[in-house]
């Protein structure tokens, strides 16, 4: 697939490039009042959830309770004077795709503590505004979102309009210019500045590139679209980063990898607690650098590039939809979809179908337990903490007729049915092979892939508490609602690395990272595939002969730029390898490694005044030179 370089500005959907960077919009309509949910002065305990907004127009609040109805989201209006207006709610049913029944994201919506006779999330597959009627607006109303359920309803905006005759637009255009002009944006992007390296995707690979340009010496930009960094490495997704780092020849390849990221230890792994994944360490290490800009809650969603060259990205801000232009010399696309590089034209692969596919990860804890107690990451701690306190530890859990059903079907975790390398019953649930997505868009059917993952987890914890009767004191005590990619858009370099490459142990001049994850890639798992054709959500890992090689192996890094843009470099699961390399390259110790590369070259570009190519024809041995150097090593 190859990207069109002769433009002057892509946008990543067409609600935005309806807006342009200097769009005109219209003024809002007189008499109305528009609310963005994720602008609610208190969100409660509703997450805010970015990941579809290129595909549906904005972020949106989240009410991922578990089964537990979260705290309202609340916030105040100042309206011209009282007067009835029209309520529309702009939301969905998110089961209605599979036609299940009983509209589990239910919520309301109260005006002054008093709930509109309509309960939204309850109609419609598609993202629509759900007519709430007419209500009695005082001139200072509160308003707040009422969660009923704790399964997963959800809230774009609100809208009240005097005007009972008005219908807002659904059209993502035509809604793009209507949301900007209601919140009184500006039509064009503010300055965010200009740098040497713009790090685009704050995962181990981009915070790596960004520690390591700026360690020798660059003026760097790092853009976040959450407001944590360590991407799947966090404690949003926790999955934990694998990968052999600081090997011979060049044993400190991995120094800016082992500050972010701690060995192993004992009760580390996937789907931990939230303090193993060290959000802050991460955080603090990029604060402590003083030629570091940290742009968090920025979703780069514009690129301006012309005659094969980057010269700014754009970003939107998730909660204030305030947009900036940050322009730089160079670019590194460390968000493991390709984002800026397709935005860019950047020559690019993509898998059709069969892909690997997306986990959620979770886990069940014991309320019975005193010491998991202590450690419950539960919405409603306070409450649960004082039913203990009072001996009630039983933990019901409702019946789930709009979940996948499991009532008659094997999983992981039942009846002594296990996944791929899980020891105990309780290690079958919620593990990496929990994993869905297969034959979907990784990018725009990202929501549908996440909800399926949720669909199947709580089918499978109904079937376990009330078909099989187990578990009696357990309860759901935490689920990602990031999805954990593994796979989605890869920019094309000027070396493809395949899974040949590793088997034969081809040997290139500009080995620079070490690779030792095995050729790991994840397919549907049969034993329990039945009756889930192209909704699978249990996955199998690659094993065998065939799927190993002798490492470490040093990949090249002709891998790590765009062969066609001529100043983009990248970092993580979206550098230029075939399906098969994709396996052992993914991991995020090794992601990290590729950013320190990143870093490096970067600074060569700069000093040398040359171009990510360059540095593999004429600078090769200085870069090898630095990969001798300390990742803690400080040039001026």
């Amino acid at each position: 697939m190859h990207g069109n370089t002769r433009f002057t500005c892509r946008f990543a959907s067409a609600f935005l490039a309806a807006g342009g960077l200097a769009m005109a919009a219209a003024p809002p309509p007189a008499g109305m009042v528009f609310i963005e949910a994720e602008q609610f002065a208190d969100t409660g305990g509703w997450d805010l959830d970015q990941q579809s907004m290129d595909q549906m127009g904005s972020p949106y609040l989240l009410a991922h309770g578990l089964g537990v109805p979260v705290r309202d989201a609340v916030t105040r209006v100042k309206l011209d004077s009282a007067a009835t207006y029209r309520c529309w709610v702009r939301t969905r049913d998110w089961v209605a795709p599979w036609k299940s029944p009983g509209a589990p994201g239910k919520f309301q919506v109260l005006v002054n503590g008093k709930p509109l006779a309509e309960t939204f999330g309850t109609r419609g597959a598609e993202w629509q505004w759900q007519d709430g009627g007419n209500v009695e607006m005082t001139a200072d109303a509160t308003i707040a979102l009422h969660d009923l359920t704790g399964f997963e309803g959800r809230c774009d905006a609100v809208l009240f309009s005097r005007d009972p005759e008005f219908i807002p637009p659904n059209d993502l255009p035509a809604l793009t210019k209507f949301r900007r002009a209601a919140l009184g944006l500006p039509d064009a992007p503010e300055d965010g500045g200009s740098y040497d390296l713009v790090v685009v995707g704050g995962g181990i690979g981009g915070t790596s590139a960004a520690l390591s340009a700026a360690r020798n010496g660059l003026k760097v930009a790092l853009v976040q679209d959450r407001p944590v960094l360590g991407g799947n490495g966090s404690s949003e997704v926790r999955v934990w980063p694998e990968g052999k780092t600081c090997q011979q020849p060049y044993p400190h390849v991995g120094d800016i990898v082992e500050e972010l990221v701690a060995q192993k230890g004992t009760g580390d792994g996937n789907a931990k607690g939230a303090g193993v994944y060290a959000d802050d360490r991460k955080l603090g290490l990029v604060r402590a650098e003083p030629r570091i800009t940290l742009l968090t809650e920025q979703r780069v969603n514009g690129v301006e590039a012309s005659g094969g060259v980057i010269q700014a990205v754009v970003g939107q801000n998730i909660r204030s939809a305030r947009r900036i232009r940050i322009s730089g010399k160079f670019f590194a696309d460390c968000t493991g979809d390709a984002t800026v590089g397709f935005l860019a034209g950047a020559d690019h692969e993509m898998s059709k179908e069969g892909q690997m596919g997306a986990s959620n990860l979770w886990n069940v804890m014991d309320v019975s337990n005193p010491a998991e107690m202590l450690k419950c990451e539960c919405k409603d701690k306070d409450a649960l903490s004082l039913s203990v306190q009072e001996s009630k530890v039983a933990a019901p859990f409702p019946r789930c007729p709009w979940a996948v059903d499991l009532t008659n079907k094997p999983f992981p975790g039942r009846k002594n049915l296990g996944g791929q390398w899980a020891k105990t019953p309780l290690a079958n649930l919620g593990g990496w092979f929990w994993e869905s997505g297969f034959d979907m868009d990784m990018i725009t059917d990202i929501e549908r892939v996440r909800d399926l993952n949720f669909r199947a987890m709580y089918g499978a914890w109904d079937a376990l508490k009330n078909v099989d009767g187990l578990y009696p004191n357990h309860r759901l005590g935490w689920a990602a609602f990031i999805a954990g990619k593994r796979e989605s858009r890869r920019l094309m370099g000027d070396v493809v690395l395949t899974g040949d490459d590793f088997r034969k142990t081809t040997e290139f001049p500009d080995g620079c990272f070490p690779c030792s994850w095995h050729i790991d890639i994840h397919t549907p798992n049969p034993e329990f595939s039945k009756d889930h054709k192209g909704e699978e959500f249990i996955s199998k890992a690659t094993t065998g002969k065939d799927f190993s090689y002798k490492g470490p192996y040093w990949a090249p890094y002709r891998c790590l730029y765009s062969r066609n843009i001529g100043n983009l470099f990248m970092a993580g699961r979206d550098i230029s390898v075939d399906r098969e390399a994709l396996g052992p390259v993914r991991v995020m110790r090794t992601c990290g490694m590729m950013g320190e590369i990143v870093g490096k070259a970067a600074s060569i570009c700069v000093r040398e005044n040359t171009t990510p190519r360059g540095v593999y024809e004429k600078h090769l041995p200085l870069l090898k030179e630095l990969m001798r150097k300390p990742g803690a090593e400080r040039r001026d």
